[in-house]
């Protein structure tokens, strides 16, 4: 909530011939709608065609009983949708369809969570090609070269061919008239998971996707890795000598604290990077409140291991849109109060210790210590489980630019005078690694150090945000 950073895109995909695939995958985008709000997508597959259906849109605005009967089919992939590379319209909306494969017209569909750090690059290598994108994105790109290359070869082979030249944080879902096929980048920066039913297989952003239409969790998609499921099975083929570098943002922020990353499950990580805040900035106070509904988990772990007691004083209005979709700063400050009500009762003549996952703008921040001063709070104290966000990501989160980034520009203790906070500390980057039980060398970090584990090109600089523009 206090993050103010827009969620990596949702991707989904199942091969289950005796299911109503279409239903499973509006469920599954359902479960995965925190990660994306901008439009929604689903492409099923027949065995002589493909029919793709978006807009613009939650799932549920998107989709009705009438769209998803005439989805009918044996495969599909969904996609939720904010942007990183091309504006936010229905042209850039996912799954994208491509219909001129192998020279048969076999279609395929595509959708993409992530960011390339070489569209710039792909985009000339379009141009080169006379191929004509209808859209602005880096999976438009992806899609058009792969469309080119598998007329003139097998569609696998086209496929790892392309990936050979791509370089960016990816987790893609690609769907033929005859196979599912799931790719993640050679460094598993973005989050892709496998899984299973009696009558075939799913893979999505999250294993809480799994749960709501009865899948077991089975493993991540491993660094570098294709899988394909098809009606005979599901294979597997390396096409990168791949090691994980997984976005840190998942573990604190960005996914369900119900889903499983690197075989355990983030909200038990997430109570400890709280438990290990209070090590760090303990403070006499009276109440631990948390940011709904990020916040929480850290602030049970900080309430616990303190000893401080935890209260839910922050009331969420569960059907107002998220703050960080408002364009301009006075319907963000609204967009909050809207949001969240203090509890006066609970907040009145209390020292409140108040948690959340992150800050990055912090206009939203400052606007609930505000509303907490409003309420009564006689001092607030602001404990952030995660370091300090100083560096744009270009790996597929919308951070924005170094000058919207307050920690890029502003020393801790200007930053809790700008918030208007009694105190302010971010759990260090050592303890937020910790928590999670993993090696430092298996996380990206570069949002917070700029040790980024892919080099940009001096274009992606550029080109992040003239597209952007478009």
């Amino acid at each position: 909530m206090g993050s103010d950073a827009r969620e990596a895109c949702a991707v989904f995909g199942v091969f289950a011939p005796e299911r109503d695939v279409s239903r499973i995958t509006y469920y599954s985008l359902f479960a995965l709608q925190h990660r994306g709000q901008e439009s929604s997508g689903i492409a099923v597959a027949t065995d002589k065609h493909i029919i793709c259906y978006k807009e613009m849109g939650l799932v549920q605005q998107v989709f009705n009983e009438s769209i998803l009967r005439m989805l009918k089919g044996h495969a599909a992939i969904g996609h939720n949708r904010y942007s990183t590379t091309g504006s936010s319209t229905l042209a850039n909306a996912q799954p994208v369809l491509f219909e001129g494969c192998a020279g048969d017209g076999r279609a395929f569909a595509l959708a993409h969570n992530g960011n390339m750090v070489n569209t710039a690059e792909l985009a000339a290598e379009v141009s080169r090609l006379g191929l004509s994108p209808r859209a602005s994105t880096d999976t438009e790109m992806i899609g058009l070269l792969l469309e080119h290359g598998c007329r003139e070869k097998p569609f696998a082979e086209a496929l790892v061919e392309i990936l050979e030249r791509a370089s960016g944080a990816y987790s893609l879902v690609v769907l033929t008239t005859d196979a599912l096929y799931a790719v993640r980048d050679p460094l598993a920066i973005r989050p892709l998971a496998l899984g299973r039913f009696p009558e075939g297989y799913v893979v999505a952003s999250e294993s809480a996707a799994f749960a709501i239409v009865g899948g077991e969790h089975l493993r991540e998609v491993e660094p570098g890795e294709i899988v394909r499921i098809g009606a005979d099975g599901l294979s597997s083929h390396r096409f990168a000598t791949g090691q994980w570098r997984n976005c840190m943002f998942e573990y604190f922020y960005f996914c369900r604290p119900d889903s499983i990353l690197r075989g355990k499950e983030v909200y038990s990580m997430r109570i400890e990077m709280g438990r290990a805040l209070a090590r760090e900035a303990p403070v006499d106070a009276d109440i631990v409140v948390p940011v709904p509904d990020s916040g929480m988990p850290a602030a049970i772990g900080y309430a616990e291991e303190s000893g401080v007691p935890y209260h839910e004083a922050l009331i969420k209005n569960r059907y107002v849109g998220r703050t960080f979709i408002e364009p301009l700063q006075a319907q963000r400050e609204l967009g909050v109060r809207m949001k969240l009500n203090p509890l006066r009762e609970v907040i009145a003549g209390k020292r409140v210790i108040l948690v959340d996952d992150s800050i990055v703008r912090g206009s939203t921040s400052r606007e609930i210590v505000r509303m907490l001063r409003q309420a009564g709070a006689r001092e607030v104290h602001f404990r952030i489980s995660s370091p300090p966000i100083r560096y744009p990501c270009y790996y597929g989160i919308d951070f924005g630019t170094y000058e919207e980034l307050i920690a890029a520009n502003l020393s801790v203790e200007e930053i809790a005078r700008r918030l208007g906070c009694d105190s302010l500390h971010y759990l260090s980057l050592e303890q937020v690694v910790a928590a999670t039980g993993l090696p430092r060398e298996e996380f990206c970090l570069a949002c917070f150090n700029d040790e980024r584990p892919i080099p940009l090109r001096e274009q992606m600089k550029i080109s992040k945000f003239v597209l952007e523009k478009q």
